[in-house]
């Protein structure tokens, strides 16, 4: 069976995103999970979609201009996985959402978490959970993540949006390893 990976950036103080949304202080959105060799299929949640479309479709289409949010160049790892995106299958789990609010090709609106693990059990490679925070803590939740990696930004925000906050029960996470992956950044990897 298909493995889950949930893979997430958050402050040292455990949020993912500032006190008024802002995401300024993430470094860059390649891969700092090295996930892009094991898998092959994306999941995330329908407020997380739009963003995540227009930020990779923005990188293909101008790879040395100015990306969404920071209006920094992408770096050769964002052009990487923007070309990685444009040509594997997304999965966005959405009950509002319907196919034709979800433009980007390979992308396709499922109705329930049912679908995600039926995809779960079909043969391939592993399945990204790329968020955002709602969304994994309902995979979590429903017993549908595998593994978790969460990268730690050197950065105390203060206040935002915590990681974890809508995980409705405790569950015990065996400790896998941890990595320094440049930057001041810290991989840590865990089984649910």
């Amino acid at each position: 069976m298909r493995r889950i990976i949930a893979a997430l950036q958050t402050s040292l103080d455990g949020f993912i995103e500032g006190p008024s949304g802002e995401l300024d202080w993430v470094q860059s959105w390649e891969d700092p999970f090295d996930l892009l060799p094991q898998i092959d299929a994306c999941i995330l949640g329908a407020g997380m979609y739009p963003g995540y479309e227009q930020y990779w479709r923005a990188i293909l289409a101008n790879p040395t201009g100015p990306a969404p949010f920071s209006n920094n160049p992408p770096t050769p790892g964002e052009v990487e996985y923007a070309q990685f995106a444009d040509r594997t299958p997304h999965y966005v789990v959405s009950t509002t959402m319907t196919e034709g609010d979800a433009t980007w090709r390979n992308t396709r609106v499922v109705g329930s978490l049912d679908a995600i693990r039926a995809l779960k059990g079909q043969p391939g490679k592993d399945i990204h959970a790329v968020g955002g925070a709602t969304f994994i803590s309902s995979l979590i939740n429903a017993g549908l993540v595998d593994e978790l990696r969460i990268v730690v930004q050197p950065i105390l925000l203060g206040g935002g949006k915590p990681l974890f906050k809508d995980v409705k029960e405790r569950h015990e996470l065996h400790f896998d390893g941890y990595e320094s992956v440049g930057g001041g950044l810290a991989r840590l990897t865990y089984r649910v």
